[in-house]
């Protein structure tokens, strides 16, 4: 029997990710009730306001200073695709479109050329806790399509589909599983041709029972995060949570779970290959691209914020919702 696992890392903030993902957080905050403007119903005393990584009484308001989140801000090079599974996530950005998402659902931006965006957590409930759970994942542009179009996109979770057997579900948010496809990616993105393999799947596997992840075509990049439970095995190795196991991917693994439900995110895909420059939000293949990224968005600001606050937020008894560049709107 080959052995699978390539190698067992503890995961930090953010977690270790492999060509072609760059950047993989996860967020998971125990909010309290919500105030009137849609932040915590508590003090913020104590905290290091725009800048509160620091899980305090359970949560954290990252760059927020009001509303837990991260205001305006450029991206430029990459894709970032926000799987919201817990909680309330409100989209807005320099295109003009907005959104608001949640409870499953998943966007999916392209960056390209440029945009600028906010994704800020409303607390929504006044009466009662706001639990968030969120990944954000970063996925490479190849060098022909660094300088694409920005797009936008919205994956609900009544379409995302999700594959039931009799001891585990698995939410596909990109890739094919069983014969079952993902909902279609974004038109620019490494994910959009099949050869590349790309997977992002959510695995939700019942105690003390075995599945089986299955092999891949080609031998490329699979990285799997074990993010909740007691245990899992692998091979004779046991594996705790908030580790991730680099694995050979064209070789079945069997995971065995301990006496809880184990939660894991899989990243899976064929490497771009390319040299990679990273300097905060800009992601390019040189030293002199990011100079012109940084130049152009002094110069443009990727064509500025059409928002009054830069942590903007919709109103407080909208439902989900999508606003797309164009004006299409889509409510849920």
């Amino acid at each position: 029997m080959k052995n699978t696992i390539k190698s067992i890392f503890p995961l930090g903030f953010p977690w270790q990710t492999q060509d072609p993902f760059l950047f993989c957080a996860y967020h998971y905050d125990l909010y309290p009730k919500g105030n009137k403007e849609m932040g915590p119903a508590e003090s913020l005393e104590g905290r290091s306001l725009g800048n509160d990584f620091t899980i305090k009484d359970g949560w954290r308001m990252y760059h927020g200073k009001t509303i837990p989140g991260f205001p305006s801000h450029p991206h430029r090079g990459f894709e970032t695709i926000t799987l919201a599974n817990k909680g309330f996530c409100d989209h807005s950005d320099s295109l003009g479109a907005a959104g608001r998402f949640g409870n499953g659902d998943v966007q999916w931006m392209t960056a390209g050329a440029g945009v600028q965006h906010s994704e800020m957590f409303p607390l929504l409930n006044t009466e009662q806790n706001n639990p968030l759970e969120l990944f954000q994942i970063w996925l490479n542009l190849e060098k022909a399509n660094k300088f694409v179009e920005p797009h936008f996109a919205m994956l609900w979770s009544e379409d995302i589909p999700v594959l039931k057997n009799d001891n585990a579900s698995i939410k596909i948010i990109a890739g094919t599983y069983d014969d079952i496809n993902a909902c279609k990616p974004a038109p620019n993105s490494w994910a959009a041709n099949p050869d590349n393999e790309v997977a992002i799947w959510t695995l939700q596997i019942d105690a003390n029972t075995k599945f089986t992840l299955p092999a891949s075509k080609n031998d490329i990049s699979r990285t799997l995060y074990f993010y909740e439970g007691d245990s899992i095995e692998i091979e004779e190795t046991t594996i705790t949570p908030n580790y991730g196991v680099d694995l050979v991917s064209n070789i079945e693994t069997i995971i065995k779970t301990g006496t809880k439900q184990g939660h894991l995110l899989l990243l899976q895909g064929k490497p771009i290959n390319e040299p990679v420059v990273k300097h905060g939000p800009f992601v390019m293949n040189t030293e002199g691209e990011i100079r012109q990224a940084m130049k152009e968005y002094g110069l443009t600001q990727f064509g500025g914020w059409p928002w009054q606050y830069p942590d903007n937020v919709h109103q407080k008894d909208k439902g989900r919702f999508a606003k797309f560049p164009d004006g299409t709107l889509i409510e849920k």
